[in-house]
């Protein structure tokens, strides 16, 4: 019998994609996932945040059809392959699943042991956690074999790059199957290891932790230190600024699993994030954080 390649398996496995979570990364995994001709079934227990997810997805769409990214029939087509359930077993046929839950251990772990419960054997089951141990978290289902990260940058329609985190159990087949979903995806995959907070986050948020430290030393003030960054090292986005738009309680968390995964005190979270955090000021999405949004115009809060 003729050994088929690994990839041509692969390319027949992966045809139905499950997203668990419809906020920020959820939809934008979804999206991309039906553009790239996927059918995808876009979960959450909430019907608004459902409705809300798809909202937003035939917004950023149709923003992609204005700049002639892709065209109205590309929409439609994606928009159809789309199917929002807020039960976990409209998953059990999927061949991915991928987990975009609160970067919360307990409830990551508490998802796959109910999604487990209802997914096909033969189904690779993902995590798109920004820090957290993907060998803890295969640990917790039925196919650590079959587990793996796939970690997607926020805004996913828009960024080029994802980071893939084998565990230590993660097989050669669900591996590969992984990079080549990306691939379709028109994405760049970076390969990482299994430690805290990957490639990206591990450099990226001690970064955006140290200008809180700069702000809560009195160094300079929300304005100064954004357009410092922004001007004299050309960034995007000021650190400030880009805090918020991830959100200060993913950055929090992140900072706490590297402070407790590599036990340094440099990676310890400023206490003026945690105070942000605890006051309920988590960035664009509570429409307060460094920055208040309630305005016209965003107004530095400190």
């Amino acid at each position: 019998m003729r050994a088929v390649p690994v990839d041509d398996i692969m390319a027949a496995v992966i045809k139905k994609v499950g997203v668990i979570g419809a906020g920020q990364m959820g939809n934008g995994i979804a999206h991309v996932a039906a553009l790239a001709g996927f059918d995808v079934v876009l979960n959450d227990i909430s019907a608004d945040r459902l409705k809300s997810g798809m909202a937003t997805i035939n917004g950023n769409l149709a923003r992609q059809v204005s700049k002639k990214g892709v065209s109205e029939d590309d929409k439609a087509k994606a928009v159809g392959r789309i199917k929002l359930a807020e039960k976990l077993d409209d998953l059990a046929d999927c061949d991915l699943v991928i987990e975009t839950a609160v970067e919360k251990e307990e409830v990551k772990r508490k998802i796959f042991h109910e999604l487990c419960a209802v997914l096909k054997p033969e189904a690779i089951v993902a995590s798109d956690t920004s820090s957290i141990s993907i060998t803890r978290l295969a640990a917790a289902t039925d196919r650590p074999e079959r587990f793996i990260g796939i970690h997607f940058m926020n805004p996913v329609p828009l960024m080029e790059l994802v980071e893939l985190i084998r565990g230590i159990a993660t097989d050669d087949q669900t591996f590969e199957a992984s990079k080549e979903f990306v691939a379709k995806l028109g994405k760049q995959v970076a390969v990482s290891e299994d430690f805290p907070a990957f490639i990206v986050n591990r450099i990226l948020l001690p970064m955006i932790n140290e200008a809180i430290y700069t702000l809560y030393e009195g160094v300079g003030n929300v304005e100064a230190i954004d357009a410092a960054m922004k001007l004299g090292a050309h960034h995007p986005m000021g650190p400030l600024e880009l805090a918020d738009f991830i959100g200060l309680d993913t950055c929090l968390s992140i900072m706490q699993v590297l402070h407790e995964g590599l036990a340094d005190s440099k990676y310890r979270p400023c206490p003026l994030l945690v105070k942000y955090v605890e006051a309920g000021w988590l960035g664009r999405k509570t429409q307060r954080g460094f920055y208040d949004y309630r305005g016209a115009k965003p107004v530095p809060t400190r």
